[in-house]
């Protein structure tokens, strides 16, 4: 079977080698989370070869970079389907995607090879200093890269928007793709003063995770949602609009949660304190919309796989970047909290159960589609059942042993007044269950990797029911009976 006989158009197939990069830079990824979580108990594992700070930033840049590839196979993947015309320029979205891949390859490498100094000096950093923060450790020439692939495909993304139909998930979708491009300007923002650095550095990662990248999610989560139940489209289009509105409201001046100890006024204490309390609103509304529309679907698509990864992402992304959020965003509690493990278990948590999950629930959907099924085989969907599972419950063992950790750190090291090593030196063991829980979560993610070379028939549309799957109402019943 052909992929254009499943493909509404043949140009959402420049979505497969964004996706199929985005899983291997995922794997990338969770391997040097392993070489950190060895190093936090044996120091000088790979030291020299891969110290610590290099091993975090290959980490933290590729977590970045596969999200984005994600995000903009998502896009061209969508984006026709939703427009109902073939995409602007195939072409350009391939050759985007090699100019994206070659150059996060040779960042990493440029990491890995070469010290970060050194790196700086020979990339041009002396002539516009950009390097030398957290998350935007990236030479000029890969940042001058990403806002050049960034702003072709989102004149892709728009022109093919601008001649085809007009829906609310690809406006929203346009809206924070734009966003999130004009956001990351700031990242060439480099001032002397070290308060105002801080400020515009903040837009960039903040106004990303708490801001646009949100619109991003509600978009992707919505699409699939109205995919796979039949849900009416003008009751996903309110809900969404609701959502985003809260995430706009509460997201912006939430990034006065961060502002608490940099050496701005202090009237940002009560302003972060209130709107970042707030900040959970948009997610837990997620949770809702996300239960709400699988309760009244009118089918049970054969992909249930995909519905599974859709409601974790909804229940996640509502714990990690909700309620794990919360837990230390108040001032009087971030005082003691900031930069200790508690902030890990939530930066691991949000991301994970906000970004990760949705772009995984997108390519769920979409793989099947482009490899010329609507779903795959019972024993497919069943192994990647399995594999969100594994992939969940360790990633939530994480988060407890780093909650459990940062508490434990809290007490030693900021009210204790404990020297930091010796503080380390007490939390070895959340660190071990930190490591063992990483390793689970790495087979987990294989699983999900190896359920798309399962063979077998694909699934038909109410297979799921017999294999796991939700059961139909009994009006869904009587109406597939006739």
């Amino acid at each position: 079977m052909s992929n254009t006989s499943i493909l509404k158009y043949k140009s959402q197939a420049v979505a497969l080698p964004y996706f199929m990069a985005a899983i291997g830079l995922f794997v990338a990824q969770i391997l040097f989370g392993l070489v950190m979580g060895i190093q936090y108990i044996y120091g000088d594992f790979l030291f020299p070869a891969i110290p610590f700070n290099v091993a975090r930033m290959v980490h933290t840049n590729v977590l970045i970079v596969w999200l984005l590839f994600g995000f903009m196979g998502a896009a061209y993947y969508l984006v026709p389907e939703e427009a109902e015309t073939e995409l602007y320029s195939p072409k350009l979205a391939l050759v985007m995607f090699w100019i994206f891949l070659v150059a996060g390859a040779a960042t990493v490498v440029g990491y890995l090879l070469v010290p970060y100094a050194k790196l700086a000096e020979m990339t041009g950093n002396g002539m516009l200093t950009t390097m030398g923060r957290e998350f935007l450790e990236q030479p000029l020439p890969t940042k001058l890269g990403i806002v050049v692939v960034a702003l072709a495909m989102l004149f892709n993304i728009s022109m093919t928007y601008l001649k085809g139909r007009k829906t609310t998930i690809t406006t929203v979708l346009l809206i924070g793709l734009w966003g999130l491009a004009v956001m990351f300007l700031f990242s060439f923002v480099n001032p002397d003063n070290l308060v105002r650095d801080k400020m515009y550095w903040w837009w960039v990662v903040h106004l990303w995770v708490e801001g646009v990248w949100e619109l991003i999610l509600a978009s992707l989560l919505a699409y699939v949602l109205i995919k796979t139940t039949g849900v009416d489209r003008e009751v996903v289009d309110k809900w969404v609009y609701v959502i985003i509105a809260f995430a706009l409201f509460t997201g912006i001046l939430g990034t006065g949660h961060h502002y608490y100890f940099i050496g701005t006024p202090g009237y940002w204490h009560p302003i972060g304190s209130i709107f970042s309390a707030l900040e959970p609103i948009p997610f837990f509304l997620l949770t809702i919309f996300a239960f709400r529309m699988v309760q009244r679907r009118r089918r049970d698509h054969a992909n249930q796989a995909a519905v599974l990864w859709a409601l974790g992402c909804s229940v996640l992304g509502f714990l990690g970047a909700g309620v794990w959020g919360f837990l230390h965003t108040l001032s009087i509690v971030n005082y003691y909290t900031h930069g200790t493990q508690i902030t890990m278990s939530h930066g691991h948590l949000a991301f994970y159960g906000a970004y990760v999950m949705v772009v995984l629930t997108l390519i769920s959907y979409a793989m099947p589609t482009l490899r010329g099924r609507v779903a795959n085989s019972l024993e497919s969907q069943t192994m990647e059942k399995s594999a969100f599972w594994v992939m969940n419950i360790s990633m939530f063992v994480m988060v407890l042993a780093l909650t459990g950790a940062g508490i434990l750190q809290v007490w030693l090291q900021r009210m204790g007044a404990m020297p930091y090593m010796a503080a380390q030196d007490q939390i070895t063991f959340f660190y071990w269950i930190r490591l063992l829980s990483g390793a689970a979560f790495l087979v987990g993610l294989l699983m999900y990797v190896w359920s798309f070379f399962i063979g077998g028939e694909p699934a038909q549309e109410a297979a799921g029911n017999r294999r796991g799957g939700l059961m139909p109402s009994p009006a869904q019943r009587r109406l597939q009976h006739d």
